[in-house]
């Protein structure tokens, strides 16, 4: 094992030259009988990569995943293009990157008519279906999810997110929580057995969840978010309780200051009991577990129809959840638990029980999408088809990235509950976040490998390997560029909306999220916000003379 020190020198080396091994020829992805293969994807929403990575995972039992992972591959180091709903939805739907479609938030994102690549599928002569949850499109989320994005750095905090909570639903038998995704995957399995087994084309069928994503706070309305768990005794037998971890956190004076805002916003800064922790993660879990169930109906279905053995299946999240970890619950964050994400194909070719380490993204599954259909894929998509990684015979899990895959992802951010735009690079074991510009906030360099918790910034130890990561990541996007790009579409999307809504304008946003009473104080309000507007105050992270901790009380918007 080389020391930290060794183990830099020898990751600046490789950054850019990643050592090749030897592999043996791709097989064809069809045989001359020119075979044309089927394709079941289901998208759930909010679920923990690190779940389908371990070997053996006696936390949650998930026998449908572990189906694919002992008959397909797991992808080990799959990621999010972005730790939120639309914008990951908009990647993968798009093959590329948030940036350049412009998929700021969960209301920004793809125009209704975007070519996807179920549209191009479906020209090549493939019947197509996509049910349940898609949310992609720009337009959607509601009005205060909208503002929340919009106004992030004017200097005072929203109000906070419902405070997360654990509901156990008593009667122990019900299997059914998430009633619209059990309603849409009979829907999928119906689909299947009377439309799809019958006919002589093949196919593509999508079916998107909500599991297990977080339930609305009833109580608390529409515009304070979805921060209860809620499950069953029936998925909770399915989880190890006494396996259920309590997650470290750093004192909060040494949170990250866009982690304290995060951690602010998500009603995470007070104080939690351990029984409440546990709970919360393991109502997760189970959840997860719910997911899993459903997945099993899809299985069946292409089994009992006989469709399995020509059927590509891929299981995969839009990002994953942080279930209390880093003083967090929900996304928003390139922490582990939001921003990694599952990612297991099962189907003719891919060798059963296949463990791939290459670091992929969801930009990838545009590409491989096309050449399972045998079409061209453009030359200006963000990813690379997943085909070969998943063909490759080789005793190294990690496959050269100059033949097969480049070995890196990257995400960002610009939505709500976050107060900067934020951008990952995952190299190897190497993970760099920077903020915004570069500039005004500090960034942050997590070695996975010694730090899986991702509790020790190493930024400040290690600057040749973040001169080296800025530079691999501005040779992806200009950044700065990017996040000024974003704060203008704030100002004017928020200058837009309230000039449509005129003299209402105190009325409705009082009733959004904010942090105090806005009728408390309406005019300090109005003052921050146009100032913010005209270019005259600074952002949250850029106050002057106050702490990261500090910044967020009133007195910042006298």
């Amino acid at each position: 094992m080389l020391s930290i020190p060794g183990r830099s020198a020898t990751f600046l080396f490789f950054l850019f030259f990643l050592p090749a091994v030897h592999v043996n020829p791709i097989p064809p992805l069809r045989s001359s009988s020119s075979i044309r293969y089927n394709v079941v994807m289901v998208m759930s929403d909010a679920f923990d990569g690190r779940l389908t990575t371990a070997p053996e995972n006696h936390l949650v039992d998930l026998p449908n995943l572990n189906f694919l992972k002992q008959h397909g591959a797991v992808f080990l180091n799959a990621y999010t293009n972005s730790p939120i709903c639309c914008p990951s939805r908009a990647a993968m739907w798009s093959g590329l990157f948030p940036h350049l479609t412009e998929s700021w938030n969960n209301y920004k994102c793809l125009d209704p008519d975007y070519p996807t690549w179920m549209d191009l599928v479906k020209q090549k002569g493939y019947i197509t279906q996509k049910l349940g949850k898609q949310d992609y499109k720009s337009g959607s989320h509601s009005l205060s999810n909208r503002v929340e994005a919009w106004t992030r750095d004017v200097p005072f905090l929203l109000r906070q997110e419902g405070r997360p909570v654990a509901s156990l639903i008593a009667n122990k038998t019900q299997t059914r929580i998430m009633l619209e995704d059990w309603k849409n995957a009979d829907l999928a399995t119906s689909w299947l057995k009377k439309q799809a087994a019958n006919s002589s084309q093949p196919f593509f069928l999508y079916l998107g969840l909500n599991l297990p994503h977080p339930y609305p706070s009833v109580n608390m309305g529409e515009n304070f978010g979805a921060s209860t768990f809620r499950t069953s005794p029936y998925w909770l037998q399915r989880v190890s309780y006494k396996d259920v971890n309590i997650p470290r956190w750093l004192p909060i004076k040494a949170m990250h200051p866009v982690d304290y805002y995060s951690s602010y916003t998500k009603n995470c800064t007070g104080n939690f009991t351990k029984q409440e922790i546990r709970d919360i993660r393991a109502y997760y879990y189970a959840m997860c577990a719910e997911t899993d169930g459903i997945m099993g109906e899809i299985i069946s279905a292409l089994a009992d129809t006989g469709l399995l053995n020509t059927t590509y299946v891929l299981f995969t999240s839009d990002h994953g959840e942080l279930a209390m970890e880093h003083r967090q619950f929900y996304k928003m964050s390139m922490y582990e638990g939001s921003s990694h994400v599952p990612l297991l194909i099962m189907g003719p070719n891919i060798q059963p029980g296949k463990r791939i380490s290459n670091i992929v993204s969801l930009v990838d599954l545009y590409p491989t999408m096309l050449e399972i259909a045998g079409v061209p894929a453009p030359q200006h998509l963000s990813g690379f088809s997943l085909l070969p990684l998943s063909y490759a015979r080789s005793s190294n899990d990690i496959i050269s990235e100059s033949e097969l895959h480049p070995n890196w992802a990257l995400s960002q951010f610009h939505g709500s509950d976050a107060n900067a735009s934020t951008y990952m690079l995952r190299v190897n074991d190497w993970k760099y976040i920077a903020y915004s510009d570069g500039d005004s906030v500090h960034p942050q360099l997590f070695d996975l490998l010694k730090d899986p918790e991702e509790l020790n910034n190493v930024a400040a130890r290690f600057p040749e390997i973040i001169h080296s990561m800025d530079k691999k990541l501005r040779s992806i996007l200009d950044y700065k560029e990017v996040s000024a790009a974003v704060h203008q579409y704030n100002k004017k999307s928020f200058a837009s909306w309230k000039e449509s809504v005129e003299s209402n304008y105190t009325n409705v946003i009082s009733n959004l999220r904010w942090h105090l009473d806005w009728s408390l104080n309406p005019k300090a309000y109005e003052l921050a916000i146009d100032r913010w507007l005209k270019n005259l105050s600074y952002g949250i992270l850029e106050s002057p003379g106050y702490t990261s901790y500090e910044i967020f009380h009133e007195k910042s918007i006298e």
